[in-house]
């Protein structure tokens, strides 16, 4: 057990994350509205092209692909129905199976129910909190063998068709090592990049090293459309089709209707696109914002043992969408009560996500051993992070 009570410990957290963002309490995260955003709103509405159609849409894909390096994007209404549409595009089918971090937000887990497919729960990293691909290697040579070139599942003879790497609060998983693992045990690599827009790895940008990926816009993002997300992707078929899919699959043509496979009504509106527009613009204020609040925690925490600020991996760069604070082992029986003692004081602190094959829907699905992902959930701790407190 850490030394200390637990109110002289989360009155130090506290103290702390004060010392930072000031005497009055503060939410976990708020977007940042300093720029456009007023102006292309009105513009978009006077043009009365408020919908899935409009210039604001076409520009938010192209300014997405300058800043990602991506060849294609299409903008969706969600980062998980982005996630869907580009699993489906990998070739998901009902009854594959789809690994997927343990440690992550159950969206992840939700698209890949979508489309009928089962959650396949892997082992995460201590250093990037993202998948690991030494466990994931170790487990997948004992849990599938390869039959005509697909990794199949010894259990119960499902195709296991991709994993989904998720770079967690904005830091890069080990996406190339996981890359090598694919080599051995062929499957598609579909990025959940919704926390990561503005991060890279050894200089390419996260959601552009597997087949797609895929960015979220919520509001609780380093930019926000209201509500949105986006495909990434470098293979000019699968954007196509992505593009097709997410407009009902509608056949282009000035006045039938006539649409060739099942769709989804998922293409971000064009008010959303401009909102999205004038964040686009503020996003390396916001990303050089969060790396110095990253600086400030660091200082505030460096006298409090046994609570370190998570930093970004090895050759890594993070935009620090949400600052995490990692307790010492013998420290994380007092989580709940740090949490309890900050929320009291009105400081939006949250615990790490509630492990997914804890959760009722998902708890009979095939999984790896998990005990990092499981304390790492015991261990971590979000802080508040918006970009204006700096």
């Amino acid at each position: 057990m850490g030394n200390g009570s637990p109110e002289k410990i989360s009155q130090q957290v506290l103290e702390a994350v004060r010392s930072v963002v000031g005497p009055v309490g503060v939410p976990l995260h708020e977007p940042s509205f300093g720029g456009d955003e007023v102006r292309y709103l009105e513009e978009c509405i006077n043009s009365t092209f408020v919908s899935s159609v409009g210039p604001f849409v076409d520009r938010f894909e192209s300014e997405l692909g300058e800043v990602t390096g991506a060849d294609h994007v299409v903008a969706t209404t969600s980062g998980t129905a982005a996630l869907q549409v580009a699993l489906r595009l990998a070739g998901v089918e009902p009854g594959d199976e789809v690994l997927v971090p343990a440690l992550t937000f159950v969206a992840t887990a939700n698209a890949v129910s979508y489309l009928g497919a089962v959650p396949h729960f892997v082992d995460c990293e201590e250093r990037t909190l993202g998948l690991d691909p030494v466990a994931l290697r170790e487990h997948l040579e004992t849990a599938v063998e390869i039959r005509d070139g697909r990794c199949v599942s010894r259990e119960n003879g499902r195709v296991i068709r991709a994993m989904i790497p998720v770079h967690t609060f904005g830091h890069p998983a080990a996406i190339d090592d996981l890359l090598a693992v694919t080599v051995d045990f062929p499957m598609d690599i579909v990025e959940d990049a919704t926390e990561s827009l503005g991060s890279t790895r050894r200089g390419r940008h996260t959601g552009t090293i597997g087949r797609a990926g895929t960015l979220s816009f919520n509001g609780n993002k380093i930019i926000t459309t209201g509500g949105g997300g986006a495909i990434l992707t470098d293979d000019p078929d699968l954007a196509s089709k992505a593009r097709h899919l997410t407009t009902t699959a509608k056949v282009a043509h000035s006045w039938e209707y006539s649409h060739d496979e099942i769709g989804y009504n998922y293409r971000l509106p064009n008010i959303n696109a401009a909102l999205g527009c004038a964040q686009l613009e503020d996003l390396p204020d916001l990303i050089d914002r969060k790396r110095r609040l990253f600086k400030s925690y660091t200082r505030a925490f460096a006298e409090i043992a046994g609570v370190e600020v998570v930093e970004e991996p090895y050759e890594c760069s993070s935009n620090y969408w949400l600052q995490t604070l990692r307790l010492a082992d013998s420290f994380k029986v007092h989580k709940d009560s740090i949490l309890s003692y900050c929320h009291a004081a009105g400081y939006g602190l949250r615990p790490a996500w509630t492990p997914l094959h804890w959760l009722d829907p998902y708890k009979d699905c095939p999984r790896a051993d998990l005990p990092v992902a499981e304390n790492l959930y015991r261990t971590l701790i979000n802080i508040p992070s918006s970009a204006h407190l700096v």
